[in-house]
């Protein structure tokens, strides 16, 4: 009878173990594309820190036109194998506005850094970015307004910066925007200077359309990101100007 009851036991814990891993199964990035054809590398996104807090992450994505149902995913650790999508698990949070929903963002506290992935659905596939490592405590994202703007050309001006305490960005990326945070252009950049809207040197363009000539009455605001090879923000610059 002894021997008995500790089979149905056994039994009993194995059985709460599989249902365990089925929940979490589901969540999982690995479920996901197991149900849809995908296209990988397909996602502009990535990430930075924030100015106010060492544990908040910002998670950056541009759905074009026709894209839908944002998701965000994450693993447990940077410890885990970011190419193994059973590593991923669905953290549900919304994705809110930045340039007044031209591109979006998920904000998530995190007191650890991992690895993360943002899906979108477009054109009855499902479309993944190349993951994201979270940097936010051994590369803490630097803020700064430091930038030159050339007004020469009326219109067009010009705006050249430096890598600021991190010197391992790869590509940098522009947004012009106007007072409203309404966005006009966004470019990136391999090279640290960038021509408004000349784009001899843009080696990608999200911009929907030809954006108009910038009047110099007005104000605008300029905003870079110098990413890392692993799509971590580690300068990101906001700046105010009149061309």
């Amino acid at each position: 009878m002894r021997y008995i009851i500790i089979i149905v036991v056994i039994l009993g814990c194995y059985s709460c173990k599989n249902d365990d891993t089925s929940i979490l199964s589901e969540n999982s990035l690995a479920a996901l594309v197991a149900q849809y054809d995908i296209e990988i590398d397909n996602v502009i996104a990535c990430a930075s820190g924030s100015k106010t807090d060492e544990n908040t992450i910002i998670a950056y994505a541009y759905p074009r036109p026709g894209a839908s149902n944002l998701q965000y995913f994450e693993t447990f650790s940077t410890d885990d194998d970011k190419n193994d999508y059973r590593n991923y698990t669905k953290v549900s949070i919304e994705a809110t506005d930045f340039f007044n929903g031209y591109l979006k963002k998920f904000t998530r506290i995190n007191t650890g850094e991992k690895w993360v992935i943002i899906t979108f659905f477009e054109d009855n596939k499902l479309h993944l970015s190349n993951p994201i490592r979270l940097k936010h405590l051994s590369k803490p994202t630097e803020f700064s307004e430091t930038v030159t703007v050339d007004t020469m050309l009326d219109g067009m001006p010009v705006f050249g910066w430096d890598d600021g305490v991190f010197n391992d960005n790869k590509i940098y990326f522009q947004v012009i925007s106007d007072v409203e945070n309404n966005f006009i252009s966004g470019t990136y950049t391999f090279e640290k200077q960038f021509q408004y809207y000349k784009l001899d040197n843009v080696v990608l363009n999200i911009t929907q359309g030809t954006p108009p000539v910038l009047n110099s009455s007005n104000q605008f605001n300029f905003t870079l990101m110098g990413v890392s090879e692993d799509n971590w923000v580690n300068l990101f610059i906001e700046k105010k100007f009149t061309p």
